[in-house]
């Protein structure tokens, strides 16, 4: 990215375009710019000169990240940004591969890359991983000529893991209302299960409406 782009980022936040918007002014994908914003002191601190001076530093030194634990200007540090994704119910493993991975230059990195950037063994790395497929967040792409997987966090995550959190609802929902003909519709339980039921129905098919009304803001 140039310095150019980054101060036409800058712009955009002043203007209060939407990370979308600022993406598709300078064709690049969304997740490019959100974490090039995120990294470099997120919407209300990021400055165009230092961002592109932190880029080329960071390149210097072949490392794609910060230490953990630095703090940019006007950001917040990644074990807060940690302790947010753990706090929203991620287990702690599965939330540091999601960070790395959502605040890598492509957003992407294979399993023997994380071992090393975590200090953690294949192992947790694997069983992380699984967790944040199963839950939409990431993707595996198989790479043919080194037969290695490689695991991706795009644009599109964020839906993926709303249409993933939809389908274990609706089974969550399926589950209630048998419960509640189980007892019976005109017992106290059944009608409490069933209330339960179209409640979580009705939100779950909210939620899903409004996911694919907004989706355009990820391309």
């Amino acid at each position: 990215m140039t310095q150019q782009d980054r101060e036409r980022i800058a712009a955009g936040l002043a203007d209060k375009l939407s990370y979308g918007e600022i993406a598709r002014r300078l064709d690049r994908p969304t997740s490019t710019i959100t974490r090039e914003i995120a990294r470099n002191g997120g919407p209300g601190g990021y400055r165009p000169q230092q961002a592109h001076q932190a880029t080329v530093q960071r390149a210097r030194r072949g490392t794609p990240a910060p230490p953990r634990g630095a703090v940019p200007p006007g950001g917040m540090k990644e074990e807060e940004l940690l302790e947010m994704v753990v706090g929203a119910g991620v287990p702690r493993m599965a939330a540091l591969v999601h960070l790395d991975l959502l605040l890598s230059e492509e957003g992407r990195r294979t399993a023997a890359e994380l071992t090393r950037r975590l200090k953690v063994s294949p192992a947790s790395v694997s069983v992380a991983v699984n967790y944040l497929v199963q839950q939409g967040f990431v993707r595996r792409e198989r790479d043919p000529q080194r037969r290695r997987d490689i695991y991706v966090i795009d644009d599109d995550a964020w839906y993926h893991s709303i249409v993933t959190g939809r389908r274990q609802t609706m089974e969550t929902i399926r589950a209630t209302m048998a419960a509640a003909e189980t007892y019976g519709l005109d017992s106290p339980v059944g009608q409490r299960l069933a209330k339960a039921s179209a409640f979580l129905e009705h939100v779950c098919l909210d939620m899903i409406k409004s996911a694919d009304r907004w989706r355009t803001l990820l391309t």
